[in-house]
């Protein structure tokens, strides 16, 4: 591990945004992900699983097998990677966690250059840029 004297640098903590939620499977996380790399809402997506959850859901203890959806985005398109991820789920009050990143300066920039809007890509449109 280098010295903290030599570590890089990291940017601001609000520079990237991760959102994490969960999906009954693996095909529906991958869907979720393609859904939000093509249209450039989140620059990049992880799918972690199975992982065993036990919550109480209306008054029930329950364990489920789900997948985990971890997703970093910037904080300006973070609202829209929200409603997406809404939008697409299939869970009444599925999981969505919201968590400011610290990044490297050459991460944070990474992430930011993903999820700019590009009119060249046909993937993205200003109707997708959040309000």
């Amino acid at each position: 591990m280098p010295h903290p004297a030599h570590a890089p640098s990291l940017v601001e903590a609000s520079a990237v945004v991760e959102l994490r939620t969960t999906f009954s499977c693996r095909d529906r996380a991958a869907a979720c992900a393609r859904h939000l790399i093509e249209r450039r809402l989140a620059a990049c997506v992880q799918i972690e699983g199975p992982v065993t959850s036990i919550y109480r859901w209306q008054g029930v203890m329950e364990t489920a097998e789900e997948f985990r959806c971890t997703c970093k985005t910037s904080v300006a398109r973070a609202a829209a990677c929200t409603a997406a991820i809404l939008g697409m789920h299939e869970y009444a009050t599925p999981e969505l966690l919201v968590v400011a990143a610290q990044a490297s300066p050459a991460y944070a920039a990474w992430v930011q250059a993903e999820v700019e809007t590009h009119s060249d890509d046909g993937n993205h449109t200003d109707a997708d840029a959040p309000a």
